[in-house]
């Protein structure tokens, strides 16, 4: 079932560290590959020399070798496991998790690591309920963190109560389940061309002054990252924005204005099988740009705008049989109405409904909450999530709509 699946094991200082071996071994057992990073802590619970010899592979505690120097990187970490499993996880390591403190290998390696991230909480049940503890897990799962919830049974304090670390053979579980629904979804796209436009567009108005919008490109780039994921030939067209794709095989065109957005997207759009619309492109840009900085003046200064060119009505115009073509919709009022009129207009296939009404969605979030609408009138709402589990939403809607 994990023939060759690359799983990264975290332990931290807790009584349940014993588990971890294990854990290990029904791992390696079902054919992983598992290497194993320790906080200085557990190895007070468990050494590192036996998770070695079940892991075959050296564990790590510290950020380089005491012995010769060598530098033990926590992205390549990241970047090699397939999962990430940190059982048990404590209190304290959930805690940091949730701040973003990185003190040791382990949080530094879950900080940068690009996999899906699974905890398994072991603590007293006090501990467990606390306000604090209770709201770090919530901000870990809004993180889109997987949490194996613990079991009810008699503690290392010796009271009876939910904390205890879930069993290794249930763990392992969790994991196998994982990768099961992995392997059917995971080439879904595989062989479709996917076009997918995000971030917002810079319309200048002198060397020095633009017009935009707050757009980080967040939700396009989980887009693109979820579509590749999916086996697809992904081109994202991408504003300006700090952010970039993780995944390698996503094909970035930057673009800066409207126009520049419009040509690529057009010239994108017409190799693509499917086409996603997330970019917040200006609806205006300046009739005139000043070639040198305009200066402080008194009284009112007028900047006349024009309409930029509508580019979902634009692909709408052009889209040839067999093209999927999906926008969204950042609504403030009347959302569904002004969503289906959009998506009827624009001969769209399905459009992406935001409101600006719910909070933690829309410009600047990690979350987002959706409403999709097809061309058929059906309405899917979702709950709030964050953008790469929205991103798998929206994609696995689409597969569902072109099959």
């Amino acid at each position: 079932m994990l023939k060759g699946r690359k799983i990264l094991l975290g332990v931290t200082g807790g009584i349940a560290a014993y588990k971890a071996a294990t854990i290990i071994r029904l791992l390696v057992k079902e054919g992983a590959e598992v290497k194993v990073v320790m906080t200085p802590l557990a190895k007070e619970f468990i050494t590192p020399l036996t998770l070695a010899t079940l892991s075959r592979n050296p564990v790590l505690v510290d950020f380089f070798d005491p012995e010769d120097g060598r530098w033990n990187s926590h992205i390549e970490l990241g970047l090699w496991a397939d999962v990430y499993l940190i059982a048990p996880a404590t209190a304290n390591t959930i805690g940091k998790m949730a701040g973003g403190i990185a003190d040791n290998l382990l949080l530094t390696t879950y900080l940068s690591a690009r996999c899906p991230v699974y905890l398994a909480p072991a603590m007293d049940l006090d501990m467990l309920v606390h306000p604090a503890t209770a709201e770090n897990i919530r901000t870990l799962k809004s993180f889109g963190n997987h949490i194996i919830e613990p079991d009810t049974g008699e503690l290392a304090s010796g009271l009876e109560g939910k904390g205890r670390m879930a069993e290794p053979e249930v763990i392992v579980k969790e994991i196998k389940e994982f990768f099961s629904k992995k392997k059917i979804t995971e080439q879904a796209l595989e062989g479709k061309r996917v076009f997918i436009n995000a971030g917002p567009t810079v319309e200048p108005i002198d060397p020095v002054r633009y017009i935009s919008n707050h757009s980080s490109g967040r939700m396009g780039i989980a887009l693109a990252d979820a579509a590749a994921a999916l086996g697809a030939d992904v081109t994202l067209v991408l504003g300006p924005v700090s952010l970039r794709p993780s995944h390698s095989l996503v094909n970035t065109i930057n673009v800066t204005t409207a126009a520049e957005m419009k040509t690529a997207s057009v010239k994108v759009f017409g190799e693509c099988d499917i086409a996603i619309l997330a970019a917040a492109v200006a609806d205006f840009t300046p009739e005139t740009i000043s070639d040198t900085k305009i200066r402080r003046r008194r009284g009112e200064m007028v900047i006349k705008l024009k309409p930029t060119e509508d580019i979902a009505a634009l692909l709408g115009s052009i889209k040839k049989p067999g093209q999927f073509l999906a926008g969204f919709a950042l609504e403030t009022n009347d959302e569904v109405k002004n969503a289906t009129d959009k998506l009827k207009r624009k001969n769209l296939d399905m459009i992406v409904l935001n409101s600006l009404r719910d909070e933690g969605a829309g410009f600047g979030y990690e979350t987002n909450r959706i409403t999709i609408i097809d061309r058929n009138n059906n309405i899917d709402k979702f709950e709030l999530k964050t953008k790469s589990e929205v991103a798998s939403d929206i994609l696995q809607k689409i597969i569902s709509l072109i099959q």
